[in-house]
């Protein structure tokens, strides 16, 4: 049985790992909140490249680009995105959980002897990434670029992806994150980067946005040009929804934790109450004891 000196510390342990989770919440808030500022400021920059691409689409021209190049698949890139801290509960087990579906979905699709890349974005997501020991499936640290990257080093990661699928080193690069909807909600999402669908710019909503224009110079050069940047910030937004997502997940985790730290509080206070009552108790008695026999 625990003594009061005993349960005294226990109670001051359990109080300062409150406060510590409730510390973490806070700061995860407050990076998550950056984060979506961050893709508010970035979804009318896609939307504009998005509409210039449909309108050149909907033009009287024909376009070509080896960047919608689609050729028969023997070999895909999946770009992977995870965390570099931990302390955000079960973020990276699900996303790697799913990986393990997309990488049997792709073998169903496209055999048993397509090659699989696997490019973790994070120290988690790389380290688990790892573990994998299935023929056919290799695995490629990135360089330079990080969960927490953006700018420059997101460019130049894009444009090594875009080389790598020119060069035919890949037939098809996609990319595995976690989509950020809400604090409590984040959904899984595989989305094909290259190649580039003509789909994805002939959706109702762009052609809502569609009007007649006059391009300088042609419109296939046009096209040619705008393709990179659509990619690019395809790029920053999935990092970007990453770092808001690993976020929003910390916030649940510590939530939980202070949750359970709490009940845990309440737990040990009423134990200790009760221990101290006790002890009182047996004194008074030793007191009324000894002035009996006096």
């Amino acid at each position: 049985m625990a003594t009061l000196r005993e349960l005294k510390g226990r109670i001051g342990s359990v109080a300062s790992s409150e406060k510590i989770t409730g510390a973490m919440k806070m700061i995860s808030s407050a990076k998550m909140h950056r984060a979506e500022n961050d893709l508010r400021r970035l979804l009318p920059f896609r939307q504009q490249i998005e509409n210039i691409i449909g309108n050149l689409l909907s033009a009287d021209a024909e376009f070509s680009s080896p960047l919608t190049e689609e050729r028969e698949v023997s070999a895909i890139a999946v770009v992977v995105f995870g965390s570099d801290d931990g302390l955000c509960g079960a973020y990276n087990i699900n996303i790697f959980k799913q990986l393990l579906v997309t990488i049997g979905d792709y073998r169903k699709k496209y055999g048993e002897g397509v090659r699989i890349t696997l490019i973790p974005v994070g120290k988690k997501m790389l380290k688990a990434a790892r573990k994998i020991s299935i023929a056919g499936i290799g695995v490629s640290e990135p360089e330079g670029v990080d969960s927490k990257s953006s700018g420059e080093a997101v460019k130049a990661f894009t444009r090594r992806l875009e080389e790598s699928f020119l060069n035919s080193d890949f037939d098809r690069v996609d990319l595995l994150y976690m989509n950020f909807q809400s604090v409590s909600r984040q959904r899984l999402r595989c989305d094909s980067l290259l190649p580039v669908s003509p789909e994805t710019f002939t959706a109702e909503g762009v052609k809502a946005l569609c009007r007649p224009y006059i391009f300088e110079p042609d419109a296939a050069t046009i096209f040619v040009s705008v393709l990179p940047m659509f990619l690019l910030a395809v790029m920053q937004e999935v990092f970007t929804e990453n770092r808001a997502s690993e976020q929003a997940a910390r916030i649940m985790a510590m939530q939980s934790a202070n949750d359970n730290a709490k009940k845990l509080l309440e737990q040990l206070q009423l134990e200790y109450n009760k221990l101290r009552q006790q002890s009182i108790t047996t004194e008074l008695l030793d007191i009324v004891g000894g002035q009996v026999r006096d």
